[in-house]
């Protein structure tokens, strides 16, 4: 695929693709501990042929340690087509899912969006999404958190949680949240040292709790399982009706569906997920209920059941847009799918 050709985002992509490489190295070495030894394999796609760049993402294949986990990376450019407001949008976006309900999923996304126009900001997240609450998980990543993001923690936090916020449901997805959207200082080098401080930093600190919870939690109950089971059915709900950053990925292009997919589960509670219809606004009902008729009665999300998951959130928006204003946000929404089409 082709680069970019300003610098800054040359600089993020290296930069990004060596978070990736840090994270599937140490949950490799987690496979080597206490799975099967079945390391994260590379799967790439390409926009438009690769002229406007692709992606690289490292899927999980052990399935005793993982439910589903991916660790993506992508870079799109328009650096030929100068009527569009986006030059380049480089990123980095995992969500790791263990198999052992006592162990807590995380979701990390850093991304340097470049305009036209010369302005570049960053947006930075990271949450922790137990299905069975620790309070000694939470107080380690949100030690991590205060720790790697210093004065912009409390600004962080609150922009997390009310991004995460599940109005319909009365909740909020994870139980420690931090983002930042638009953000950018007077110091661009300061910036980047900081989104790298953090990326770095906020890896290390999954790793540590996840390792932890690997040696002490190894019993799990039926009730586990079943608690497990509906959070992933509340993290679909979540990403799919909620979520900006996967509406707006599915909204600018249809060729990494399965790549923006690899956040869901493996399996839902349908007959939970069908019960929210009636929670959410209308239309969104529409909505829920085209993802409920989307997945099979045993729950299974399948590569076919993500296409067609895809399929519906993307002809919903496309026929309703004014639901895109019922979508999570921080202090400021982004004009991702703008800056893409204009």
């Amino acid at each position: 695929m082709t680069m970019a050709s300003s610098i800054d985002a040359q600089k993020a992509y290296t930069f990004v693709r060596s978070l990736q490489k840090r994270f599937v190295e140490k949950l490799d070495d987690l496979t080597d501990k206490f799975g099967k030894e079945k390391h994260f394999e590379e799967v790439t796609w390409l926009r438009d042929g690769g002229i406007h760049g692709g992606g690289s993402r490292f899927e999980a294949r052990d399935m005793k340690l993982f439910n589903t986990a991916s660790v993506n990376v992508s870079q799109v450019h328009y650096d030929d087509m100068l009527q569009k407001n986006l030059n380049s949008a480089t990123a980095i976006s995992t969500i790791i899912h263990p198999k052992n309900p006592n162990v807590p999923s995380i979701h990390i996304h850093i991304s340097l969006t470049e305009l036209r126009k010369g302005e570049n900001y960053w947006r930075i997240m990271a949450d922790l999404n137990p299905s069975i609450n620790n309070t000694e998980d939470a107080k380690t990543f949100d030690d991590a958190l205060k720790k790697l993001s210093q004065e912009y923690y409390d600004e962080g936090s609150k922009q997390g949680d009310k991004y995460f916020n599940i109005p319909a449901l009365k909740r909020t997805r994870g139980i420690s949240h931090f983002y930042l959207e638009n953000f950018k200082t007077n110091n661009s080098e300061a910036d980047f040292s900081f989104a790298q401080h953090f990326g770095e930093g906020i890896i290390d600190s999954y790793i540590d709790i996840i390792h932890n919870a690997l040696l002490s939690r190894q019993t799990i109950s039926q009730a586990d399982k079943d608690a497990q089971l509906a959070y992933h059915t509340l993290y679909l709900f979540q990403v799919l009706t909620l979520d900006r950053g996967t509406t707006a990925g599915l909204m600018v292009h249809k060729q990494n569906d399965i790549g923006i997919m690899g956040s869901l589960p493996s399996h839902i509670n349908k007959e939970l997920l069908k019960s929210w219809i009636e929670k959410v606004e209308k239309p969104q009902d529409i909505l829920v209920r085209a993802l409920v008729n989307a997945v099979s009665d045993d729950g299974v999300i399948d590569i076919p059941t993500k296409e067609k998951l895809a399929t519906e959130v993307r002809k919903h928006y496309k026929k309703h847009p004014e639901t895109l204003g019922m979508q999570a946000s921080g202090n400021t929404i982004p004009s991702t799918v703008q800056n893409h089409n204009k």
